[in-house]
């Protein structure tokens, strides 16, 4: 049986020799390149260096060019024209290690009610030199409806996330409107509706510092509460129409799961014991 199709997703902006190592990366997975879609979505950028980097790979890569509108709109375009069952978002100016595709894809085809399937990540200096271990299992300690942990601490690199092109399509992807904490939001709201699981290893190496928010737990306290209440803001507005299950990846989840408005603080988001 062939191997489900895979799209990488990676929006860019005037960072040409960061996409090339973001690219060289998504290159040497190790999962069959036939079944693993590459496009870059250039959200504007002023030169042409990305279609550059891009043409050195030939029909590897799809690139696609929009006008400027953030990373949210430049993520959603992407997932929008891609063709894969699964898809996996990158930055670009983070990397993958090699059996990162792999290894979410065994999850996802060996789990069918797992939704999104997320890894601890490397976090490196600007030498790409790596520093730190965001270990997740710290915050989400189980897999399945993990909506509960997910508000105690929303924290995402999105370049570690692989998901159901139906968790894209239920959710509408990344909230183009936030100006920050479109991670936490999509977290929260993919949290809600469908089941999450971990890989416990560093399959993704994240620069410190970039337009995501995946360094949130290991920020100061008011940091986390500032960038939090944002997230809350946005959450809100939506947690009553998504917290309802999705029937055909999952069964019905417990209903203390299905509570984000109430459980919601931005207090929440920092480490507490359990």
């Amino acid at each position: 049986m062939a191997p489900p199709r895979v799209s990488a997703i990676i929006p860019t902006y005037q960072r040409p020799a960061d996409l090339r190592l973001a690219l060289a990366s998504v290159v040497a997975q190790t999962y069959p390149a036939e079944a693993l879609e590459i496009i870059v979505v250039d959200d504007g950028s002023a030169e042409d260096g990305a279609a550059r980097v891009c043409a050195e790979l030939g029909d590897r890569v799809r690139y696609l060019k929009k006008p400027n509108g953030g990373v949210s709109a430049a993520r959603n375009h992407g997932m929008a024209a891609a063709t894969g069952a699964y898809l996996a978002l990158l930055d670009d100016d983070d990397e993958w290690r090699p059996a990162k595709i792999a290894r979410q894809v065994e999850l996802l085809t060996r789990r069918p009610e797992i939704g999104m399937v997320i890894t601890d990540v490397e976090r490196m200096d600007a030498d790409r030199v790596g520093f730190e271990i965001f270990r997740r299992r710290e915050f989400i300690p189980v897999d399945g409806w993990v909506l509960p942990h997910v508000l105690r601490n929303p924290a995402l690199a999105p370049a570690s996330a692989m998901l159901r092109r139906e968790v894209f399509t239920a959710t509408g992807g990344f909230d183009a409107s936030l100006r920050t904490a479109e991670d936490l939001d999509f977290h929260l709201r993919v949290a809600a509706r469908f089941q999450i699981a971990v890989i416990s290893e560093p399959l993704t190496r994240a620069m410190r510092g970039h337009q995501g928010l995946s360094a949130l737990a290991r920020r100061s306290p008011w940091r986390q509460r500032s960038a939090a209440s944002s997230a809350a803001s946005a959450f809100s507005s939506v947690a009553a129409r998504t917290c309802r299950p999705t029937a055909p990846i999952t069964p019905q989840a417990p209903r203390s799961a299905c509570r984000p408005a109430r459980a919601w603080s931005p207090i929440a988001c920092r480490r507490t014991s359990t």
